[in-house]
């Protein structure tokens, strides 16, 4: 059974929780209802499956279905993430950021959620695998790469684009997010 940590957890939770006239027991089954009123340990794993179904909620009541605001909530995320972990940024230095962003990611999930094919100091190719149903899936593919975006513009980098090559919910075998940037101190 995979899992995930209590720190990306808490913050369907917090979302949840905000939104009090909502019948959230009528969007989750019963085992996910006392994770509605328990106290969630950053530091604690929790079932991935949970973690779906409170991100499915999520998108289907806040977010009304559309995926692309978990772009938009991706990109916000990067600098609360940063401050949260200070040492993650690597100031002027895109490649070193993504490294150490790269290792941190890798504490928040017991099995291989990122995994990066291609990193230069201009452009990386993630493959993003989190092993979810759809929309689940997509709308986790689409957070992540509005975090790499808020995460490379945080180091400076300028000129930030991305596209997803490949995308498992179209039907290809997995995702693959192309990400471009002109270095810091290297833009026009």
């Amino acid at each position: 059974m995979r899992q995930v940590k209590g720190v990306l957890f808490v913050d369907y939770i917090r979302m949840i929780r905000a939104f009090k006239t909502v019948n959230w027991g009528a969007h989750l089954p019963p085992e996910d209802h006392p994770y509605l009123h328990a106290h969630i340990d950053p530091s604690a794993w929790y079932p991935m499956s949970a973690f779906e179904r409170l991100g499915n909620a999520v998108l289907d009541v806040i977010a009304e279905g559309d995926v692309k605001l978990a772009r938009m909530w991706g990109r916000a995320s990067a600098r609360p993430l940063a401050e949260a972990n200070p040492m993650i940024v690597a100031e002027g230095d895109v490649v070193e950021t993504l490294n150490r962003f790269r290792v941190l990611r890798a504490t928040y999930f017991d099995f291989e959620a990122l995994e990066v094919l291609f990193l230069h100091e201009d452009e990386a190719q993630i493959v993003i695998r989190y092993h979810m149903g759809m929309p689940a899936e997509e709308a986790a593919s689409l957070q992540t790469q509005g975090f790499f975006e808020g995460l490379l513009a945080l180091v400076g980098a300028t000129d930030v684009d991305s596209e997803f090559a490949e995308r498992s919910w179209a039907g290809d075998e997995r995702t693959r997010l192309d990400l471009w940037w002109t270095p810091p101190g290297q833009g026009g």
